[in-house]
C-alpha cells in the first residue's frame, strides 16, 4: 500500500518557490532600496512558505538559492560570490540555517497534519464500516453486505471475502473478482499478508482468536496497518453473525427431530459470543488505531479486552451447564491433586473475591475425578458462598481424605440455610424467599453442582458451620466408576 506522507519532488513546488526568489530579488535589487535585514526575512518567507506547499526536500533547494541570491545581489561587495565583511558571513549562514530548520519544522507540522487527517477519514470510515456491519437487512447475505459496504466506504474497486469453513464467497464492487479463489485459500492455508502489484490487489487473513476464518481481498484501498486490523476484526464479526445465523436455522429446521436441543445451545453459545466478539474487537482497533497511546487508554482498552476474555469463559461454563443438563456430557476420570482441584476453581474469582477464599489441602489426597467438571462444581458453591457472606468475610475451602472418601468442605460467615430450605435449595430455579431481589441469580448453580458430584458417585449436602453461616460437602469416593 503507498504511504500518502511519502511525496516525490514536486516540480511546481520547486518552480514556484524559485520565482518567489526571483521576484524578491528583482524587486528590492532593481527598484526599491531596503537593508538586507528585510530582504533576508522575506526570501526566508518564500522557504516557508515553498516547504508548507512542496515539503522539505523543495525547500531545501530553494533555501540554497535563496542564500546564493542573498549574497550575489545584497551583501557587500554587490554583484559577486565573496562577502568583504567578515559579520556578514555570520549573517549569511544564520539565514540558510535558519531556512532549513525553519523548513523541516513547518514540513513536520505538514506531515502531522496529512497523518491526523488521515487518521480521522480512517476512523470516520471504520465507523462507517462497523455501522453498516451491525445494521445489516436479512434481504442479502451479511457477507455479501459487508463485501458491499467495503467496497462503497473505502472505494474499492472489487472485493471478495471468503468463509473458509463454510466454502462460501461474497462480493462487492463494480468490477468482477475472477480466478481469485485459489489466491484467497492460499493466504488462508499459510497465512500472512499477500500483496498483488500488477492488480493492485491486496489479501489478508481473517482470524479469531487465533483460528483462521477466511480471507479478504481488495483492489486499491490504501489505508495503515491499524485500519486494516481493525477492518479485518469487523469481518470477522460479520463472519461470525453468519455462522450465527446459520446455526439458528439449523436450530429451527431441526427443531422437531431428536438434534434440536444440541443444535439450539449451538446456537445460544453463538448468540452470546457475537456481542463478547464485538467488543474485543473494537478494544484492540483502538489500541491498533493509536501507536503511542496515553497510559489511562491502555489501562482502560486493557480492561475491556481482560473483562471480554472472562465473560467469554463464563458463557462457556454456561453452555457446559446447559450441555450437563441435555444429558451429553461424561466423566473422564484422571488423578488429580487436591490442591490443584481447589487453585483451579479459585482461579476463576481473580479480581472478585478470590483473596477471601483461603484454601486448605489436608494430607496427600488425589482423588480419581473429572477435574474440569469438579471445579466447575466447587465454583458454584464458591460463587454461592461469595454472594450470600458479608464483603470482606474469609471463605474457607478445605479438602482431605476419610477413609475411602474425598471430601471438600466449603464454609461460609453468612446468615446460613434454615432446616426446611436445605432440600429445595438444591432444586432448579429454587430462590429463597427474600433473596430473589436482594442477591442475583438464577438459582442454576447449586443444582448444577450437585448433578456433578452425583456423577461421580457422590453427595452434596449442607449443614450449620462454625461459629456461623452454612457449610456444603463435597463427599466422593476416592475411586470408581460414575454414574452416567
Amino acid at each position: 500500500m503507498s504511504n500518502p506522507l511519502t511525496k516525490p519532488l514536486s516540480v511546481r513546488g520547486l518552480l514556484l518557490g524559485l520565482a518567489g526568489v526571483a521576484a524578491v530579488t528583482t524587486v528590492f535589487a532593481r527598484w526599491i532600496t531596503v537593508n538586507a535585514s528585510t530582504v533576508g526575512f522575506l526570501l526566508l518567507t518564500v522557504v516557508l512558505g515553498t516547504a508548507t506547499t512542496a515539503g522539505f526536500r523543495v525547500s531545501a533547494l530553494v533555501s540554497v538559492v535563496a542564500m546564493l541570491c542573498f549574497n550575489f545581489f545584497f551583501l557587500p561587495p554587490a554583484g559577486q560570490f565573496t562577502i568583504a565583511d567578515p559579520e556578514n558571513w555570520v549573517a549569511l549562514f544564520t539565514f540558510l540555517l535558519t531556512a532549513l530548520v525553519a523548513s523541516h519544522l513547518s514540513d513536520r507540522a505538514l506531515r502531522q497534519t496529512i497523518e491526523a487527517r488521515r487518521r480521522q477519514q480512517e476512523t470516520e470510515q471504520l465507523y462507517a464500516l462497523s455501522r453498516a456491519i451491525l445494521l445489516t437487512e436479512s434481504s442479502q447475505p451479511i457477507g455479501t453486505q459487508a463485501a458491499q459496504s467495503i467496497a462503497q466506504i473505502f472505494a474499492s474497486a472489487c472485493v471478495m471475502i471468503l468463509d473458509s469453513k463454510s466454502g462460501h464467497s461474497y462480493f462487492g464492487g463494480a468490477q468482477e473478482a475472477s480466478g481469485w479463489e485459489p489466491r484467497l485459500e492460499e493466504v488462508v492455508r499459510v497465512g500472512g499478508h499477500q500483496r498483488h502489484e500488477e492488480d493492485d490487489l491486496d489479501i489478508w487473513p481473517i482470524s479469531l482468536g487465533g483460528s483462521p476464518m477466511g480471507a479478504l481481498a481488495a483492489v486499491g484501498i490504501a489505508v495503515s496497518d491499524g485500519a486494516v486490523q481493525s477492518m479485518l476484526n469487523l469481518v470477522a464479526i460479520a463472519l461470525e453473525r453468519v455462522r450465527m445465523e446459520e446455526a439458528a436455522n439449523r436450530a429451527e429446521a431441526a427443531r422437531q427431530s431428536e438434534e434440536f436441543k444440541s443444535t439450539l445451545l449451538d446456537a445460544i453459545a453463538h448468540e452470546f459470543k457475537t456481542p463478547l466478539t464485538a467488543i474485543k474487537a473494537a478494544a484492540t482497533g483502538l489500541q491498533s488505531l493509536d501507536p503511542r497511546p496515553t497510559q489511562d487508554q491502555h489501562e482502560l482498552t486493557s480492561i475491556i479486552a481482560e473483562e471480554t476474555d472472562r465473560l467469554s469463559q463464563l458463557v462457556t461454563e454456561a453452555v457446559k451447564m446447559a450441555e450437563l443438563e441435555a444429558g451429553k456430557v461424561r466423566v473422564k476420570r484422571a488423578t488429580i491433586s487436591a490442591g490443584a482441584l481447589l487453585a483451579a476453581a479459585r482461579e476463576a474469582f481473580e479480581g472478585r473475591g478470590a483473596d477471601r477464599i483461603q484454601l486448605e489441602a489436608r494430607g496427600d489426597a488425589h482423588p480419581n475425578v473429572d477435574g474440569e467438571l469438579l471445579a466447575l462444581a466447587l465454583r458454584q458453591v464458591l460463587d454461592n458462598a461469595l454472594k450470600y457472606s458479608p464483603a470482606g468475610s474469609p471463605i474457607l475451602c478445605r479438602a482431605e481424605q476419610q477413609g475411602q472418601e474425598f471430601t471438600i468442605r466449603v464454609e461460609d460467615r453468612g446468615p446460613g440455610i434454615p432446616e426446611r430450605d436445605r432440600q429445595r435449595i438444591f432444586d432448579k430455579f429454587y430462590r429463597r424467599p427474600g433473596t430473589r431481589d436482594r442477591v442475583p441469580g438464577t438459582g442454576m448453580g447449586l443444582h448444577i453442582a450437585r448433578e456433578i458430584t452425583r456423577m461421580h458417585g457422590g453427595e452434596l449436602s449442607v449443614e450449620d458451620a462454625t461459629p456461623q453461616g452454612a457449610a456444603f460437602c463435597f463427599r466422593l469416593p476416592l475411586r470408581g466408576d460414575s454414574r452416567t
